[in-house]
């Protein structure tokens, strides 16, 4: 599944499972944009640009693909969520995805080609408890997928989601770490996939692969599991 020849844009792609599908996509030959609020050391094949992605985007370069990973969660039930978390966490999940998106389409249209993926959670379809904010703007991202995918499917731009099971990241820690006990919410949550593990963010990278690649051109609209069988309990 080879990126040769290809552009892509990646946000979150500092850390986790943005820094593991830029890893990837320039070992299969493409040339990255990594964005993040966190300093990337450029490279060979690596651009990269400090930015938050729940702001308008900057002028882009034209991109074949754009990976939209960056997220952040607040880890609340809803009576503990204050307006200001819902604001920040739908700002950067959701808003982001939207304005990036809108960010790299015009040039996408002009080619008439393009893939746009989403790093959603399976929590958008399963729900969590004490993460609404989170579960709810993942929910808003799939949703916004499958819309983009009807409008334009005829012009050559596909757009899907992933849908990750928890999956061994700085976020997933940050989330442990909010909790009374770690440890048994750790195990709590990993009985939850009967792989009876957590995915590791190389594993993410290799769906985000698959939907970046031309092997998946007839692949549109799709909120794609990769979540050790969470759902499927």
């Amino acid at each position: 599944m080879s990126l040769a020849g290809k552009t892509a844009v990646v946000t979150g792609g500092a850390s986790g499972i943005g820094a593991a599908i830029v890893e990837r996509f320039l070992a299969e030959g493409a040339k990255v944009l990594a964005v993040d609020l966190s300093p990337i050391k450029p490279r060979a094949g690596l651009e990269t640009l400090v930015a938050d992605v729940s702001r308008p985007a900057p002028k882009l370069p034209p991109a074949d693909v754009l990976v939209c990973a960056a997220g952040i969660s607040v880890g609340k039930a809803l009576a503990d969520t204050s307006e200001e978390d819902w604001d920040r966490v739908f700002a950067v999940n959701a808003k982001g995805t939207f304005l990036w998106f809108k960010a790299v389409l015009p040039g996408m249209l002009e080619r008439g080609r393009g893939s746009l993926i989403a790093i959603a959670s399976q929590l958008a379809v399963a729900g969590p408890r004490s993460n609404c904010s989170y579960a709810a703007s993942k929910g808003a991202v799939v949703s916004l997928v499958k819309s983009v995918a009807l409008d334009y499917a005829d012009k050559g731009i596909r757009a899907n989601a992933l849908l990750p099971g928890a999956t061994e990241t700085p976020l997933l820690e940050r989330a442990f770490a909010r909790r009374a006990d770690p440890n048994a919410a750790r195990e709590t949550l990993r009985q939850r996939h009967p792989a009876g593990r957590f995915g590791r963010p190389e594993e993410i990278a290799a769906a985000a692969l698959f939907l970046a690649s031309d092997e998946s051109s007839f692949v549109t609209g799709a909120a794609l599991p990769v979540d050790g069988g969470f759902l499927a309990g």
